[in-house]
């Protein structure tokens, strides 16, 4: 599917969940902030996750009291009605970032779907070892693809499979973490998904425009709060236990 397709189809989806509904043209306003790396995942033990190093931001959209957020490297402050929001170009990962966001808040609202705040604290150490028994449970001993550097998942999953990981970010490339190289997501992504059995994707996918690049290759799961909406509106199939 072409990346254009994608974002038409998401909103053509969302503008008629918002006319359905009649909030589209309410007087209700979209506000985004950036969470401080301690408001969107906590304390946790290990301090190598992304947000903690500066590498990643968090946008949190509000809207009626329920929160959307978006992992984006393009953050920035936003406000405006559902339609302005709906009607803006797509231009660059803050403009998704937006969209998204403020589709999580929105479907979070219509209890379209759930799990919209990241986990905190010692979760994503507990998520990443629920997502090994979801793996064995229904997927057996495949080889995994991951995509996105999460690393308490690739840590449990580098004890329990066969694990390639690509990411973007230029200072962990070729660095080695448990034992697995860290690949160039730019460069290796192709190689890697004609090698595993399944993609691990992160959900900040659809916030920057790279999701399209292996959905309907192979089984895709992703993980995150990013992709909540998306996941329900688009029927992917998503993994994240532990969010709220």
């Amino acid at each position: 599917m072409k990346t254009n397709n994608f974002y038409e189809d998401l909103i053509t989806k969302f503008r008629k969940l918002a006319e359905d509904n009649d909030i589209i043209n309410e007087n209700i306003k979209i506000k985004g902030n950036i969470l401080k790396p301690e408001e969107a995942i906590g304390t946790p033990k290990r301090e190598d996750y992304p947000i903690l190093k500066g590498k990643e931001k968090m946008l949190q959209a509000e809207f009626k009291g329920c929160k959307g957020q978006a992992f984006t490297d393009m953050p920035g402050e936003f406000s405006g009605t559902i339609k302005e929001i709906l009607d803006r170009r797509i231009e660059t990962n803050f403009d998704r970032g937006v969209l998204i966001s403020t589709l999580n808040a929105v479907c979070k609202h219509l209890k379209i779907c759930d799990g919209t705040i990241h986990c905190k604290d010692e979760e994503p150490e507990e998520c990443a070892q629920l997502l090994v028994e979801h793996i064995k449970r229904n997927y057996g001993d495949p080889k995994i693809g991951l995509i996105g550097l999460q690393p308490a998942m690739l840590e449990k999953l580098a004890q329990n499979f066969r694990v390639r990981t690509t990411d973007l970010d230029k200072d962990k490339i070729n660095t080695i973490k448990f034992g697995v190289k860290i690949e160039d997501g730019e460069k290796n992504t192709k190689d890697m998904l004609k090698w595993c059995d399944i993609i691990l994707a992160t959900g900040s996918a659809v916030a920057n425009s790279t999701i399209t690049n292996y959905i309907n290759s192979k089984p895709v799961i992703f993980f995150g709060t990013t992709i909540s909406a998306t996941a329900c509106l688009k029927e992917l199939d998503r993994f994240c236990p532990c969010s709220k």
